[in-house]
């Protein structure tokens, strides 16, 4: 299982730590310290369409307002804190956020 994901994020720490409870082998990716490659930023765009932005994010209320209509795929390569998160891809199937459905779907517990 991916899992892109900031470790300052509590929503992502307490992501991490369900599914590792869960017993999924967790390859995490930090979007801060590690980055995410164009091919990564196609599938989010791909799978996401503009809800991949997390517009509700200090790094896009700090945008400057001509940045803010540029295509998502130049923000994500640019900001990848920008990308709502956690982005899980498990077996070809993607997931965002850490809803009640996605942990439902992944760990069959709807908390």
């Amino acid at each position: 299982m991916k899992v892109f994901a900031l470790k300052s994020c509590d929503t992502c720490r307490k992501a991490l730590k369900e599914l590792a409870a869960a017993g999924y082998d967790l390859q995490v990716v930090d979007l801060r310290a590690d980055g995410v490659s164009a091919q990564e930023i196609a599938q989010f765009i791909a799978e996401f369409g503009e809800k991949a932005l997390n517009k509700a994010s200090t790094t896009w209320r700090g945008l400057p307002e001509d940045q803010e209509s540029r295509p998502i795929a130049d923000l994500l390569a640019d900001h990848p804190t920008l990308l709502k998160r956690p982005v899980i891809e498990q077996g070809g199937v993607w997931y965002q956020g850490w809803t009640p459905a996605v942990r439902a779907a992944l760990i069959g517990t709807p908390k």
